[in-house]
C-alpha cells in the first residue's frame, strides 16, 4: 500500500492517509484480517506526526474499516459486502453529482444526460 501526502493539499494530512487507506481497502489492495503497519511505523515512513496517523487509524475504526486491538495492531476489518456497497454507493453519488453540476453549467438537459448514459452503456439490472 503507497500512500502519498502532501503539504500543499486543502485537505488536511489525517484525512488524506484515512481516504487512501479506505480506497485500498474498497478496491482490495487490502483484506479483510490483513494486518496494517503501526501507527509509529506508518508516521515514520510518512514522515508525519504520531498523533496524525492515530487519528486517521482512529476515524477508520470508527467508521468501520479497520479493528484496533490494544497490544496487537490494526486489522483490515471483515467487512459485510453491504458496508462495502454502502460505500461504493457514496462515492458513486459523489461522482453523479459533480456530473450533474457539470451538466447544469453546461446547460444540458435531464433528456440529455439520459442520453449519455445510454451512449456510455450502463444497462438496467
Amino acid at each position: 500500500m503507497d500512500i502519498v501526502v502532501s503539504n500543499a493539499s486543502s485537505q488536511p494530512i489525517y484525512a488524506q492517509i484515512k481516504d487512501q487507506i479506505k480506497a485500498a481497502i474498497i478496491n482490495g489492495q487490502l483484506n479483510p484480517g490483513e494486518k496494517m503497519p503501526s501507527i509509529r511505523r506508518l508516521a515514520a515512513q510518512l514522515r508525519v506526526s504520531v498523533i496524525t496517523t492515530k487519528r486517521a487509524y482512529d476515524e477508520l475504526e470508527l467508521e468501520g474499516f479497520i479493528d484496533s486491538m490494544q497490544g496487537r495492531g490494526s486489522y483490515v476489518a471483515s467487512k459485510t459486502t453491504e458496508l462495502l456497497k454502502e460505500e461504493y454507493r457514496r462515492q458513486v453519488e459523489q461522482y453523479l453529482q459533480a456530473a450533474l453540476d457539470s451538466a447544469a453549467a453546461a446547460g444540458l438537459t435531464a433528456a440529455d444526460l439520459k442520453d449519455l448514459i445510454d451512449l456510455l452503456g450502463v444497462e438496467d439490472e
